[in-house]
């Protein structure tokens, strides 16, 4: 029952927490970080669009905020091939994907984030049709100016 003066949310439920989390039965949403499946296909398409494929070197920067926020004056950048990079989910860590993941060359930029509505990836132009097409990622182009 959702106790009275409150709306329906994960704060109705009290009683079936643990340590002031989301209730144990309710998954929380993946704000700040994609989602599994999302996350695999946005790395095999990367993957088909890096000029090295998987080999391609990349970097991967979690937020201080999905760690805790414990160290704002240090960050950390994790250096590794995209071909490997599915198991930055699994990071004892963390529980979320990376905040930023990019090729060293710069040819693409994965950017999610707690204060941005969506994640966002820049790319060429074949890397963001392929994005668009693909019937397993939601995308739309953003407007795109030089000021």
């Amino acid at each position: 029952m959702v106790p009275d003066g409150l709306l329906p949310s994960y704060r109705c439920f009290p009683s079936i927490r643990k340590k002031g989390s989301w209730p144990l039965g309710i998954v929380p949403p993946t704000e700040g970080s994609l989602d599994r499946e999302t996350w695999t296909r946005l790395l095999e398409i990367l993957t088909e669009h890096s000029p090295a494929g998987p080999v391609t070197r990349c970097l991967a920067y979690y937020s201080p905020l999905t760690l805790g926020a414990s160290d704002f004056e240090n960050p950390h950048v994790r250096v590794g091939k995209l071909g490997d990079a599915a198991i930055l989910y699994d990071d004892p860590e963390t529980d979320f994907s990376p905040s930023n993941l990019w090729a060293e060359d710069r040819s693409w930029c994965l950017c999610t984030d707690y204060d941005l509505c969506a994640t966002k990836v820049a790319g060429s132009q074949v890397l963001v049709e392929a994005l668009l097409s693909d019937f397993e990622i939601e995308a739309i182009r953003l407007p795109w100016t030089t000021t």
